[in-house]
């Protein structure tokens, strides 16, 4: 039996979730637009833990959602990941950030999700899935017009998920667009992705690993005063 930690902080939802093989045991989250990751990461995963009756010790491996995301939420979580992992030699999991976001929609046949989490100004990381929740491009940064996505348009529902949809909903007009910008990234959501990995045993080098930011961090610089 697989015992997994799965860390999820790319955005504003801070969440923690324990399986065994492919069942979740425990979910500790709290969605809070400050960003709490950097208190809540680890009180999460201790109660997580005490919760699930386990120690450190009996996890077998930790899984993280590996961006695009928050720069600094994705540098917290990736760092707990790999502290967890050095110190008891187990090992790590990443898992794409937008496709747990697409794991979230049941599709029928010929139906598209593209998840979205919203980037700086008009843009968006995306990246597009068919119903069989296969990747058929890839993760992209970029802006929305009103030109984005046709192409993936037809006689089905084209799911459009995930804190960016709201910038979609004001430009992208068709009415096969099903928007919904409520839908958070989310520990729960990892887990059988995670125990698909463990059983194949698609694991990341921990010493070298490093979130998919996508995109430089920019820092932002206070005006100063005349």
């Amino acid at each position: 039996m697989a015992i997994i930690l799965h860390l999820e902080t790319a955005t504003t939802n801070c969440s923690v979730s324990i399986s065994k093989d492919s069942e979740m045991i425990v979910l500790k989250e709290n969605n809070a637009a400050s960003y709490s990751h950097s208190e809540q990461l680890h009180v999460f995963i201790k109660e997580a833990l005490k919760e699930a009756s386990l120690s450190f010790s009996d996890l077998d491996a930790v899984a993280i959602s590996k961006g695009p995301g928050s720069y600094t939420g994705l540098r917290i979580g990736v760092s707990a990941a790999k502290g967890i992992c050095f110190s008891l030699d187990i090992p790590l999991i990443s898992i794409p950030t937008l496709q747990s976001i697409a794991n979230q929609v049941d599709l029928k046949p010929g139906e598209l999700v593209i998840p979205v989490l919203d980037a700086r100004r008009m843009e968006v990381y995306s990246c597009v899935y068919d119903n069989n929740y296969q990747e058929i491009r890839e993760t992209r940064a970029e802006v929305i017009n009103e030109e984005s996505f046709v192409e993936y348009l037809g006689e089905n529902k084209v799911y459009v998920m995930g804190s960016g949809a709201e910038k979609c909903r004001g430009v992208l007009q068709h009415p096969n667009f099903i928007f919904n910008e409520s839908v958070v990234p989310s520990a729960k959501d990892m887990v059988s992705m995670a125990f698909e990995k463990y059983e194949s045993k698609q694991f990341e080098d921990v010493a070298y690993f490093e979130p998919y930011y996508l995109k430089d961090f920019v820092l932002q610089q206070k005006k100063k005063k005349n």
